[in-house]
């Protein structure tokens, strides 16, 4: 980034801390899953993922140093170990990287949005680009090997239809509706997500070394377990298709690739990306009981992220934010 007369604002410090502490952790991933992959058209994809995220920490360094902003710590080459055996299969590997491209997609468009400074907008529109290419080649690959899940296909109408009872809002009681593509597309998308989340934390759960982290990642796979269970049930009571449990794709490895701090912190990320994907569902759902589900199972998630949050600070794990000055303790120091 070049020299720029403005301060980073708020959004911009937070947005490039966050960038940081996320590119340092999948640096890391990536690192390990070079070591473990067979596939070469999947390891050519963790190649581009590693040499961008590697280019991102360097120009995120380099505005903070102008900035005379400390560099967060973030994860380095003690987070992983790179002589640990395979954990995941490379079908995880892939729907892994598949994800996390969708993942930073969301995210990295809102920072460049809200950036007012030339330099920080010209980085995220590249991050833009860089996840747009993963997920591009990570989707043509997993349609090439079929591992790809196909969102169900909608009958065709034969004319434009409005809505013309109130029961259109039905769940619970009466008679319901059948699905709408926009319910669909969030249910599938949601219990993908979860099906994903349930085969990672539960390769977490078998190589954590702490108890406490062991103990925490078995309740979650627990928690992500019924939440695939509820999606799926609504898509197959409407004898639509969902998707599949993963868990399969996990070895029986019990050597810990990561540290317990980057995966309590890759957890944490997940459930804070599926609240915020809950409440976009319920947006996206006009039907009430759905709207009751998405609301329930976030605040169920909620309470772990807690749980979660207290361990990470009783182990000293929980790097501090970008935050405003507390302004009444600076008075509180002048006595």
């Amino acid at each position: 980034m070049k020299e720029h007369q403005t301060k980073l604002s708020s959004v911009e410090i937070s947005s490039l801390w966050g960038t940081y502490q996320s590119s340092t952790m999948i640096i890391c991933g990536v690192k390990y899953f070079l070591e473990t992959v067979e596939d070469v058209e999947i390891q050519t994809i963790l190649e581009y993922t590693l040499d961008y995220c590697q280019k991102r920490i360097q120009t995120i360094t380099q505005a903070l140093n102008m900035e005379n902003y400390p560099i967060p710590v973030g994860f380095t080459d003690q987070d992983v170990n790179l002589e640990a055996p395979r954990l995941f299969s490379d079908t995880m590997i892939l729907l892994y990287m598949l994800n996390m491209g969708r993942f930073s997609l969301t995210g990295e468009s809102m920072m460049f949005s809200l950036s007012a400074r030339d330099d920080v907008a010209d980085f995220y529109s590249e991050c833009l680009l860089q996840s747009k290419e993963l997920v591009s080649r990570a989707r043509k690959l997993a349609l090439k090997k079929g591992v790809f899940v196909r969102y169900p296909y909608l009958s065709t109408p034969t004319q434009v239809d409005f809505v013309k009872e109130k029961s259109f809002f039905n769940g619970w009681f009466g008679d319901r509706r059948p699905l709408l593509g926009t319910e669909i597309t969030s249910l599938v998308n949601n219990a993908e997500r979860n099906a994903l989340g349930e085969a990672l934390i539960t390769g977490f759960s078998q190589v954590a070394r702490s108890k406490e982290v062991r103990q925490y990642m078995l309740r979650g796979r627990e928690i992500v377990a019924k939440h695939l269970e509820v999606f799926s049930s609504i898509l197959h009571e409407e004898h639509l298709s969902s998707a599949k449990n993963i868990t399969s794709e996990v070895t029986d490895s019990t050597v810990a690739p990561f540290s317990d701090k980057l995966m309590m912190f890759h957890v944490a990320g997940l459930i804070a990306s599926a609240i915020g994907q809950y409440g976009i569902s319920v947006s996206a759902s006009p039907r009430h009981d759905l709207a009751v589900h998405y609301a329930r199972l976030a605040g169920e998630i909620a309470g772990y992220t807690k749980d979660g949050a207290n361990i990470m600070v009783d182990n000293g794990w929980m790097e501090e934010p970008p935050k405003a000055a507390d302004r009444d303790e600076l008075v509180k120091r002048k006595g």
